[in-house]
């Protein structure tokens, strides 16, 4: 009982979140995508899914959030290889690289649920602009230069 009563204590940042400051990762947004599902049709055509894919010294790890599912997959490519120029000669559309950005601390769970931009928008972190479908978030990136790491594509 004397443990629970101590009262509010200071949340501190926990190790895994400051990973990133030791070991840098790049973080590109690739859009694109058919309508495969009935509930994309009224979403802007080539911009009705997003994916993520990180890059640090091991290589490349891609995140799909597709319907259902997440997939998270380390490509056994070369840490060399350029994943960007593939999915660009592929027809997507991209954005990045971006720094991955501070936690968002938060009082409440999110009230959206995990769609493909709420996972990307995790991943960039607090500094990311508010958006709902792959098509807004690429939009604000587009007018957001400050949170990238190199030259925007």
């Amino acid at each position: 009982m004397a443990a629970a009563r101590q009262g509010y204590r200071r949340i501190k940042p926990r190790i895994s979140h400051t990973y990133t400051e030791y070991f840098p990762q790049a973080i590109w947004l690739f859009f694109g995508g058919r309508a495969d599902q009935p509930w994309l049709y009224p979403l802007k055509r080539g911009f009705r899914h997003c994916f993520a894919a990180l890059h640090d010294a091991q290589g490349w790890t891609v995140l799909d959030p597709l319907s259902g599912r997440l997939i998270v997959a380390h490509l056994p490519l070369d840490p060399g290889f350029d994943l960007p120029g593939f999915y660009r000669r592929a027809g997507f559309h991209l954005r990045g690289p971006f720094t991955a950005g501070p936690a968002a601390p938060r009082l409440l769970p999110p009230i959206f649920g995990l769609s493909c931009v709420a996972l990307c928008r995790a991943l960039l972190g607090a500094n990311a602009p508010f958006a709902l479908t792959p098509f807004g978030l690429y939009r604000r990136l587009q007018n957001r230069p400050e949170i990238f790491l190199g030259k925007m594509s």
